[in-house]
């Protein structure tokens, strides 16, 4: 790789973000958001670098919601102070971490057990911190999260007795509605599951406790959560970059996030093999697309080559040209990476360490 701004000059595969897309989709999301009077507090989960992260704060967000302690210790270092670990931090050594790393960071921990309550209480006490603590609700999801309704409230009241412990809210996680395609149902059943995280928040307030924070909404489904009434911030993040998944989520950002590869076969006239596999992109939610090869699509990805048919016979695409793949899902990509490059009109205009890959504790 070359650092002389020459997108030619470069090695692939490559992973690449149009800044000028990326920056219009920041902003657009932010104007969204702060005219639907609710706060920004995206996930970085496939996000994952700090500079990109910072970006988002100074473009308005609260700050940053992550899926491990990990991935909050790298935010934090970068100098993001109100991190959400949208997860359920458990054991001894997380939980000493934990501790610890409240007094780096005002941290936000998910929860929906007592046994995890009095693991981290204990560890708070001994550190002489204080850590806020939203429930995790299970709103159709099926995952983690306990039940709306009378069971959050039973779980806030007994956090909120315990020493060490501050009960900031709750969340949830929507996600079992993102893929639903027609947009009645799918605002109906939106609409359903987060009304009952905002009905079990306004429970857990009439049982005596504040609970001002109501997060959810991610990327697939952010312009219905985003307008429900008592949602206090959103979670969506992965919307600055978009991609094939996101756009059949009916996510409606540009696509800014690439792999660019290099055609190193042309078995046939109507198959062409590029340098970059599943270990630089993969299909596991969508297939990555590639732009400007009309009649072209992907339909094999092996360890190191990806194998594309064409609808016609296409003698003009030689061997050594090059290729941008829309990434099929930045969840399951970024992390493939070590580098994450900004581009400007064809230039390269910064390269950025993906320093929160590999955080998996």
């Amino acid at each position: 790789m070359t650092l002389d701004g020459d997108a030619v000059a470069l090695d692939t595969p490559v992973l690449w973000v149009d800044l000028d897309l990326m920056e219009r989709n920041i902003a657009n999301l932010s104007a969204f958001f702060r005219q639907a009077g609710v706060s920004w507090r995206p996930h970085i989960k496939g996000i994952k670098v700090p500079e990109i992260a910072l970006q988002l704060v100074d473009a308005g967000a609260i700050g940053v919601t992550c899926a491990k302690l990990s991935e909050a210790e790298v935010m934090a270092a970068a100098g993001i102070r109100d991190i959400l670990i949208a997860n359920q931090v458990v054991g001894p050594i997380k939980v000493a971490r934990l501790a610890h790393f409240r007094r780096h960071a005002e941290v936000i921990a998910a929860m929906d057990s007592m046994e995890n309550a009095q693991e981290i209480s204990q560890a708070a006490s001994s550190a002489a911190v204080r850590i806020r603590i939203v429930v995790e609700v299970d709103s159709g999801m099926h995952r983690s999260g306990v039940k709306p309704g009378q069971p959050a409230v039973d779980l806030a009241l007994g956090i909120a007795e315990l020493p060490g412990l501050e009960v900031a809210g709750v969340m949830t996680w929507e996600g079992h509605v993102r893929r639903i395609e027609n947009p009645d149902e799918k605002k109906a059943k939106c609409l359903e599951a987060v009304g009952s995280l905002v009905e079990s928040a306004e429970m857990i307030r009439t049982a005596g406790l504040e609970a001002p924070i109501v997060s959810c909404g991610g990327s697939g489904t952010h312009k219905i959560t985003a307008l429900i009434p008592g949602v206090t911030e959103i979670q969506a993040g992965g919307a600055i970059f978009s991609d094939v998944a996101y756009r059949s989520w009916g996510v409606e950002t540009d696509c800014s996030l690439f792999v660019r590869a290099t055609v190193v076969s042309r078995p046939t006239r109507t198959r062409a093999v590029v340098d970059a596999g599943y270990k630089a992109m993969n299909g596991w939610e969508a297939m990555p697309e590639p732009r400007g090869v009309p009649g072209a699509r992907l339909t094999v990805l092996d360890a190191e080559h990806g194998t594309m048919e064409l609808d016609s016979a296409d003698v003009s695409l030689q061997v050594g040209d090059r290729i941008d793949f829309v990434i099929g899902y930045g969840d399951t990509t970024i992390f493939l990476h070590d580098h994450l490059l900004g581009m400007r009109n064809g230039r390269v205009e910064t390269v950025w360490d993906i320093q929160a890959r590999g955080k998996l504790t």
